[in-house]
């Protein structure tokens, strides 16, 4: 691409993967979660400290949601960065679940609003549980675009990629 002189969008920097064994389709195992999360975070040489934004899953469902947010949560601890401000969305909430291209959707999703410098919203979310994760934790989801600034200049925009299912 550089050769070429072609635009670079993103760049992916790390990737994981599990089988969380123990998951069903509309339960998922915490524990594979994490594991693919952690995994793709020591290839990418990153913690999620440094992220300014995490593409979740979102599966939409009280069981799904609740395990990826409690995933996502227990990372931050491992990592030591459970004071971070962390803003996630879906692109569910926007066009749905499109099963085996829910991935490669999230992902253009997040791709186009760096390259737009936007942090995106997720549609229809009211307020969180008193149980979730989300009322005590810094974990936030974003309902209003804003300007997407990278939480350090000399880094640029970062962002995780949950796409947990088919």
């Amino acid at each position: 691409a550089i050769a070429q002189k072609d635009r670079i969008l993103a760049v992916i920097s790390g990737s994981g993967v599990s089988n969380d064994i123990d998951g069903t389709l509309v339960g998922p195992a915490s524990e594979g979660q994490i594991r693919a999360m952690y995994q793709a975070y020591l290839q990418a040489g990153w913690s999620p400290g440094q992220i300014d934004y995490m593409e979740c899953h979102g599966s939409g469902t009280p069981v799904g949601d609740q395990v990826e947010l409690t995933s996502i949560y227990q990372l931050l601890k491992q990592f030591e960065c459970t004071d971070k401000n962390l803003r996630i969305g879906s692109v569910k909430s926007m066009i749905g679940h499109l099963l085996t291209a829910a991935g490669a959707a999230g992902f253009i999703k997040t791709v186009l609003s760096m390259n737009e410098k936007v942090l995106p919203p997720s549609l229809n979310f009211t307020g969180a549980d008193e149980r979730s994760v989300l009322s005590t934790s810094r974990i936030e989801v974003q309902t209003e675009p804003e300007p997407w600034d990278p939480c350090r200049p000399d880094t640029g925009r970062k962002a995780g990629i949950s796409a947990f299912g088919f």
